[in-house]
């Protein structure tokens, strides 16, 4: 399992490199026409025939998530690592740990469970929505990309959480069972509070940077009023985490932005005393500092072989039609398809809705551009790091208020049945 994660991940970030190919050479191999959204439209809404490709390795994948229960401790710290697929004494995969984790809490809500995968995955088996809560390792993410220049699991989150957000996967009353009381069915489907709580956990790694620096008198200080602004900045993600159910389309779009700025503020808050922090350093330690990143490469090239095949999709000349990991892929963006036809004619739109419901889709695909899931170079220091994060958010942040004016224009105008009728769509494609 843990050989194929990240290559899954990285083969998600195909449909960018789609996306950003110049037009003929796009149309030279598929066909096409209209330019860059016409080759994302292309890959999200036509590319029927893959998704009839099933794969044994994803049901297996899926049903191992299913079965994994959701613990309120560090998953990183899991002892049982032979029970993950991973050899005694090597570190366990954290991607592989934490898609077990969210994805037994996503699927709960969902239909009861009884699927072994949903359609709003990420590309490494995790979820960007669990239940009503968005982006359920925020204040790890962080942490992993700040300090450990790690922003794989940060880089995944785009477009797929977006179309969730408009086509949410789960009934009204399944997601009622996520704030529900404590109960029998409490027990089986956490709470929103139980997902947040449970989720972020790691906070700033203190003790392994000061083993890495051994910081003097005045540098310790300055290390714990570090810690303490990491804290405060766990807090104020967690702050945002959803008390009630966000019942729309818009509601769940508005989740996302206040998300998305808890995140920003908290990377606000940690910025001074992170460049207080590195400032005291001298140049032995600061190596030593970005020695953890070094380390956290090292871990995962221990449990991870090395994939080229995957490592190419963010390759502008990657073929999908002959790379069986991007079949894959491409399956799973069909089944995030827009279903506009079946919009147009459930809802029975007039022309200038219909003209409003293709601007909607459009600024949704283009965010598969300015999202890219392509991993980056991580930049050399923590400073310059957290620079790069929160202009990533910052982008994420921009995207998601675009798309909310597409859709209030859309919704302008329609009558409450067809609004209601506009909500159904995304339970109705779980059935």
């Amino acid at each position: 399992m843990s050989t194929s994660r990240l290559g899954l991940a990285l083969a998600g970030a195909v449909l960018v490199s789609l996306v950003v190919l110049l037009p003929n050479k796009a149309e030279a191999q598929f066909g096409l026409r209209g330019g860059p959204l016409g080759v994302a439209r292309f890959a999200v809404g036509h590319v029927i025939g893959m998704s009839r490709l099933r794969h044994a390795r994803m049901a297996v994948r899926g049903g191992r998530y299913r079965s994994a229960a959701l613990r309120s401790q560090d998953p990183r710290q899991d002892p049982r690592q032979d029970a993950r697929g991973v050899e005694r004494g090597q570190p366990p995969n954290p991607y592989v740990l934490r898609a077990a984790i969210t994805a037994q809490a996503a699927l709960s809500g969902w239909h009861g469970g009884r699927r072994p995968q949903g359609w709003w995955r990420h590309p490494d088996g995790s979820y960007g929505w669990v239940g009503p809560v968005f982006w359920p390792f925020a204040h790890d993410d962080l942490t992993n990309a700040i300090i450990l220049g790690d922003a794989t699991s940060l880089s995944l989150y785009g477009y797929g959480d977006i179309y969730a957000a408009i086509f949410a996967p789960y009934a009204a009353t399944e997601l009622v069972a996520y704030t529900a009381p404590q109960g029998r069915r409490g027990r089986r489907v956490p709470t929103a509070e139980a997902v947040c709580d449970a989720s972020d956990t790691g906070g700033l790694p203190v003790d392994r940077i000061a083993a890495a620096v051994q910081p003097n008198e005045l540098q310790r200080v300055a290390l714990d009023e570090l810690a303490t602004a990491w804290n405060g900045a766990r807090d104020t993600i967690r702050a945002a985490c959803p008390t009630q159910v966000p019942a729309t389309a818009t509601e769940r779009l508005g989740l996302m932005r206040e998300r998305l700025e808890a995140m920003i503020k908290a990377t606000d808050a940690v910025a001074p005393p992170l460049a207080k922090f590195e400032g005291l350093l001298d140049d032995g330690q600061k190596t030593k500092l970005d020695g953890l990143a070094r380390e956290r490469r090292a871990a995962l090239a221990a449990i991870q072989h090395k994939d080229t095949q995957a490592a190419a999709a963010c390759d502008a000349d990657s073929d999908p039609r002959y790379d069986e990991k991007l079949q894959r892929q491409y399956e799973q963006l069909v089944q995030q398809q827009w279903p506009t036809n079946d919009i147009a004619s459930t809802l029975k739109l007039d022309d200038t809705a219909r003209a409003r419901l293709d601007v909607l889709q459009d600024t949704t695909l283009r965010t598969m551009q300015t999202l890219s899931a392509c991993p980056s170079k991580p930049a050399a220091t923590p400073q310059a790091r957290l620079t790069a994060v929160k202009a990533r958010l910052e982008t994420m942040l921009q995207a998601v208020g675009g798309i909310s004016e597409a859709l209030d224009d859309f919704e302008a105008d329609l009558s409450d049945e067809q609004k209601a009728g506009f909500e159904a769509m995304g339970p109705k494609r779980g059935v």
